[in-house]
């Protein structure tokens, strides 16, 4: 007979949902939901009625007293990335493991303290970078680990959100970098984390450059975007730039509602002061088996979705794929929600492709295989990783931990550092406190 694992979700914002509704439905065979970590009452009720659970709730600095007094085994973080070392390291201290949503942590000193306290109590993590079960990358990595294009020697990634996902984090707590780390660690850790799985190898050394060149009371999006409004709900209707929070109940009963308890504005307008993260970005990465990235990142494109161009010795492979071919409705309530499925058009259609070719041959497309649901299908995989580990067959080693995590944020962080002082960071300088080559933490 399975052990039920006795659960708390630190953290109950949108994408506490999953996590949350997986404990109550899914896998309640398997985990046991029994309090939840929330500092707002009104956002922890409305899950509460929303799922049909009722369980206590804590405030961040009672998490001690909730891990005791309710016998928790496991903790699932999602709370704003500057809190999530914090949160880890409190847990682990307290007797739990940890479930940890991307990215990791924001800073060096956030990485420190979260392996330190894992060598110390000897508790477990788990990261859930979700899209390395979307099984388009998979594929890919099926692709590259059965050596068809050979040792791989760069690759050349870029990623396009639209102006309705991109612009979202600018109206959120993501905006303020101290929050988020900005888009290099909150958005691209997902990405560097592809790479270094796709690849199977550490970052060593980062040059980044960019700049919040579109939104912001002085971005090139302003001019043409006529008197701005400090929040969405008082833009005048069919506003692009704007999103109504009133005209959906979960965003009203998360945040407009929850706007009394805590003052937290999820609705800023994208124009207005207080942006300290940016918009374009581009990197280049070296890694330690000589291989290199070139990446960049745009948040305001007419479209949504990522190419990626990965050169071997022996031939190429390239994966192209469209998550929303335009913005056909810009006044979509949840533009944080992924884009999986929405319109397309005869020139740019909704859908992905990866083909191989290699040197000497004509190119041939590889079959991707069917996935459903939330990140290219990958949200329902990786649930099961997280609450029935084991069970699954995992030859790519889709199943990530702190290392992992480690590797993906300390390129944003070295990108960080690049983009403050004009000059390539080798990651060593960090001084994570971890060898990025390891393959477990000791």
């Amino acid at each position: 007979m399975t052990t039920r694992r006795r659960y708390a979700v630190a953290g109950t914002g949108t994408r506490s949902t999953m996590y949350l509704s997986s404990l109550t439905d899914a896998y309640a065979h398997v985990g046991e939901l029994v309090a939840v970590c929330e500092p707002n009452p009104a956002r922890a009720a409305y899950h509460g009625a929303d799922l049909s659970f009722d369980v206590p709730r804590y405030e961040a600095a009672d998490l001690e007293r909730m891990i005791a007094e309710q016998r928790i085994d496991r903790v699932v973080v999602t709370s704003p990335d500057h809190s999530h070392a914090d949160l880890v390291a409190r847990s682990m201290r307290a007797g739990a493991d940890v479930v940890v949503e991307k990215p990791l942590t924001t800073t060096a000193e956030g990485v420190r303290v979260i392996t330190e306290t894992m060598r110390e109590t000897g508790r477990d993590l788990v990261m859930t970078f979700n899209y390395r079960y979307s099984p388009r990358n998979s594929e890919l990595r099926r692709v590259i680990a059965g050596g068809e294009i050979g040792r791989v020697l760069s690759v050349h990634f870029e990623w396009a959100l639209d102006t309705v996902h991109g612009a979202d984090y600018f109206r959120r707590w993501h905006r303020q970098k101290d929050n988020s780390g900005g888009l290099l660690v909150h958005k691209s850790s997902h990405h560097f984390d592809l790479v270094n799985w796709w690849i199977g190898a550490s970052p060593a050394r980062v040059y980044a450059t960019g700049g919040l060149k579109f939104y912001g009371p002085d971005g090139a999006g302003a001019a043409g975007a006529g008197e701005r409004p400090a929040k969405g709900r008082d833009a005048v209707a069919g506003d692009p730039w704007a999103i109504n929070m009133a005209a959906d109940p979960k965003l009203k009963a998360l945040y407009l509602d929850a706007e009394e308890h805590d003052g937290y504005v999820r609705d800023q307008d994208v124009f207005t002061p207080g942006i300290t993260i940016e918009d374009n970005l581009g990197l280049t990465v070296d890694y330690a088996n000589g291989a290199f990235l070139t990446y960049s990142l745009n948040a305001h494109a007419p479209w949504e979705g990522y190419r990626v161009t990965v050169n071997g010795t022996e031939g190429r492979a390239e994966l192209d794929v469209v998550e929303r071919g335009w913005v056909d409705n810009p006044n979509v309530v949840d533009p944080s929600a992924t884009p999986d499925g929405a319109a397309g058009d005869q020139v740019r259609p909704t859908g992905e492709r990866l083909v191989v070719q290699r040197h000497w041959e004509p190119a041939r497309e590889v079959v991707i295989p069917m996935g459903a649901g939330s990140h290219g299908g990958g949200d329902a995989i990786l649930l099961r990783d997280i609450f029935e580990p084991g069970t699954q067959d995992d030859p790519l080693g889709r199943a990530s931990g702190v290392l992992d995590g480690v590797r993906a944020v300390s390129v944003g962080i070295a990108g960080n550092i690049s983009l403050a002082e004009g000059r390539p960071v080798a990651v060593e300088e960090l001084a994570l406190g971890v060898d990025l080559a390891e393959q477990d933490l000791t």
